[in-house]
């Protein structure tokens, strides 16, 4: 395998067809129906050339027989054509869903740590336009896989019968154009099929950031250069496609010197025959109508393989990130934590992946039950860190965080996010529903739950002015809620859920003093007797806090109340 693949062709294959597994009845069906369809192809043309023997005055079967067998083969075409094509579609659909939510456990999985360098929309082409590539493999590829070895085998057998000569030179023939060729053709056209996936990926990156910074681009007057570097990421991807098509029209059209080469073969080996008397014509015809329906299949494997250049290529960049290992990892045999009524930071360090300082060196901290601590420090010394780590989003490089005197790596993760709810500075809203959106930590909640939950966050009467209700789809009302309201949208998330802790970073940086003092009040008074961690720069949202904890070098050092 080269050095610059993570998997080789033959690794892939076997995993695509363990992937298969689940519809493997399907896909049997549609393999025996490419077989049988591309067999009778095979017989249409033996039989028709029988007939036409035998109008001839030659003993070849009569013309009756070859008439009802060019018949029959005629309709088992259309049958097993029919069958192949749905069959083989409902199998491979089928497992295009089932790989999406495979790859949604994934992204599940290792995020946020193993992402946090990754494009999002390159995420995304993977997750839709790359699995949609590889259905070609379930659709189109096992059949073709052996059809090309059945019907040259089935070719080399009715040769043998006529003359172990018509078999000699076909042989080597099968062999170029069934194996060797394609083999050498896909290999050499890998890295185009790789360079053209990878940078589509990059183009739909750079496609949503602009519809998601739109607003910046419009503001700052980065249209034209924004729109520079999408063209010339357009371009890069006509350059790809284009070799691409080089590669294909080779693929396709080399195959095709073979078919006449077997043709010319078969007409020398007949000539060299009758020129020692051996000559059987009946059988040298029916075998050259046969041997040249048998390779109408070699030649669709070409096909095949110029696509398959795009499906490896998508295969491969799907299973990077299914193989990705997560950062964090459940432990085998998971504690229960119960109500938490204690965390301790212990000596913790961390740095993250690639980074060049250590961003928590030695940092401790132990928070009591009815707590409410306050976190201040530069921007990028760490603040968000220890959150993240109290999160499990990433695991400390040394020290130990303990959970009511539990190591947090101990205990189930979700568990843990269960009990401790964590408010970012922008709340996301998602397409669904308003009460969906509330509902988000607790799908089952009844109308009665979250109406409660977003009176006590203080939005119930805006949600009530909606034109649906909590049923208002929030999919074109989301961009139009102020940053109060969206962060209240968490809160009423927060309030369904009944976390024992909340940890919040920057929960007003985003809103006027008015809004932040109206969502401190909520705050207050909603989760007043709860374990509470607020990172913040401004020190009127901490103005509640029991302590202070200022984050210098990595370390906690704690202030004076009053100084906030």
């Amino acid at each position: 395998m080269s050095g610059k693949y993570r998997y080789s062709l033959w690794e892939m294959t076997v995993r695509l067809l363990k992937i298969a597994s689940p519809v493997k009845g399907a896909l049997f069906i549609s393999t025996m129906a490419s077989i049988i369809g591309n067999l009778s192809q095979m017989g249409l043309m033996a039989f028709g050339a029988g007939m036409l023997l035998s109008t001839a005055g030659f003993d070849a079967g009569g013309f009756g027989r070859n008439a009802a067998g060019m018949g029959a083969c005629a309709l088992l075409i259309v049958i097993c054509r029919y069958t192949e094509g749905v069959v083989s579609h409902a199998g491979a659909y089928s497992l295009l869903a089932y790989m999406r939510i495979r790859l949604f456990d994934t992204i599940r999985r290792i995020a946020p740590a193993r992402l946090m360098d990754r494009e999002k929309g390159d995420i995304m082409n993977i997750a839709v336009s790359d699995i949609e590539t590889v259905e070609f493999f379930f659709a189109h590829t096992i059949g073709p896989m052996f059809t090309v070895i059945i019907l040259p085998c089935t070719a080399l057998v009715m040769a043998f019968m006529v003359s172990p000569l018509y078999a000699a030179v076909l042989l080597p023939i099968y062999i170029l154009i069934s194996v060797v060729f394609p083999l050498i053709a896909v290999r050499m056209g890998r890295g185009v099929g790789r360079e053209y996936r990878e940078r589509l990926g990059k183009l739909k990156s750079q496609v949503l950031e602009s519809i998601y910074g739109l607003k910046d681009i419009q503001i700052f007057g980065y249209g034209q250069k924004r729109l520079e570097t999408v063209l010339n990421t357009n371009r890069s991807i006509n350059k790809a496609a284009h070799l691409m098509t080089l590669h294909r029209q080779m693929v396709t059209s080399a195959p095709t010197f073979l078919v006449y080469l077997a043709r010319i073969a078969i007409v020398a080996s007949a000539s060299y025959l009758a020129a020692r008397g051996a000559s059987d014509p009946v059988g040298t015809i029916i075998v050259s109508f046969a041997a040249t329906a048998s390779f109408s299949s070699t030649q669709s494997l070409t096909m095949v393989v110029s696509s398959l250049l795009e499906t490896y290529a998508a295969a491969e960049r799907i299973f990077i990130l299914e193989d990705t290992e997560p950062a964090v990892k459940e432990a085998a045999d998971p504690e229960e934590c119960g109500s938490i009524e204690r965390i301790e930071f212990k000596n913790v360090s961390f740095r993250y992946e690639g980074g060049e300082r250590d961003i928590l060196s030695g940092f401790s901290l132990d928070i009591g039950r009815g707590e409410k601590i306050g976190i201040v420090g530069q921007s990028g010394i760490g603040k968000s860190t220890v959150l993240r780590l109290l999160m499990r989003f990433w695991e400390p490089d040394s020290g130990q965080i303990l959970i009511n005197g539990k190591q947090a790596d101990k205990l189930s993760l979700k568990e843990l996010r269960r009990r401790i709810a964590f408010l970012e500075q922008d709340t996301f809203i998602f397409s669904g529903t308003v009460a969906e959106n509330i509902a988000l930590g607790k799908p089952d909640a009844t109308m009665e739950e979250i109406q409660k939950a977003a009176e006590r966050a203080g939005i119930h009467d805006l949600i009530s002015s909606l034109p649906d209700g909590y049923d208002t789809p929030m999919g074109s009302m989301g961009g139009r809620l102020s940053g109060g309201e969206r962060q209240r949208v968490g809160i009423a998330r927060m309030m369904l859920m009944d976390p024992d802790v909340i940890i919040m970073d920057e929960p007003t940086s985003s809103l006027d003093i008015l809004n932040e003092k109206g969502l401190l009040v909520t705050l207050k008074k909603e989760f007043g007797g709860k374990m509470m961690i607020i990172v913040s720069h401004r020190p009127s949202t901490l103005s509640d806090c029991t302590r202070i904890i200022d984050l210098k070098k990595g370390m906690a050092f704690e202030r004076q109340v009053a100084a906030c």
